[in-house]
């Protein structure tokens, strides 16, 4: 019987042993997973009742990034102990992502109502969400535009957000990866 580990020894390549990546049950339950989660985030989104004034938008802005950074913290943490860090890794960003979506859009759909006139147009739910993505792309198509000074401050704190939400979180995610590749004894790829 050929043993390819003991082989390997022999041709002189390195004679440790490599766990097999996950199969395609375990990522498809894990993208499954993600794409469930943010299923689930954009229906909220679109069928919870949202009501507040001025201030509704900043504290749920504020109260939701709070959610967020505890997420993504305890989210890296089980990265790093996961049999499978990259498949983590990316149900992280992904769920990371809508979330953060979905709450600047709930604040400038709540920052419309409480204060008309605070966007170039009055926005429905679907509305803000395109003008979230928009500013998010960094496409902005120009249709919708903030006009308040409050409308421009909450662009502006989306826009500086999202650079260090894909800068960071992309840097912390690889980071994530590798150290739980290498307590398992894994090299991860270069």
């Amino acid at each position: 019987m050929n043993d390819p580990v003991a082989d390997s020894g022999r041709s002189g390549r390195a004679s440790h042993r490599r766990r097999p990546g996950p199969g395609r049950r375990t990522a498809a339950v894990a993208l499954a997973r993600a794409l469930c989660i943010t299923a689930a985030l954009v229906a909220a989104y679109f069928l919870l009742p949202v009501n507040g004034g001025d201030t509704g938008s900043w504290t749920l802005l504020a109260s939701g990034l709070l959610a967020l950074v505890l997420f993504f913290s305890g989210a890296v943490r089980v990265i790093v102990r996961s049999p499978w860090p990259l498949l983590r890794a990316v149900e992280t960003l992904t769920v990371t992502l809508s979330l953060y979506l979905v709450l600047f859009a709930s604040s400038y759909y709540l920052l419309e109502r409480s204060s008309p006139g605070s966007l170039s147009e009055p926005l429905t739910r679907t509305d803000a969400l395109y003008f979230t993505l928009t500013t998010f792309t960094t496409v902005g198509f120009g249709d919708i535009t903030a006009r308040s000074q409050t409308g421009r401050v909450l662009t502006m704190l989306q826009m500086a957000s999202g650079l260090l939400l894909v800068g960071v979180a992309a840097r912390v995610l690889a980071s994530a990866v590798r150290t739980g590749l290498r307590r398992q004894g894994r090299e991860p790829l270069q």
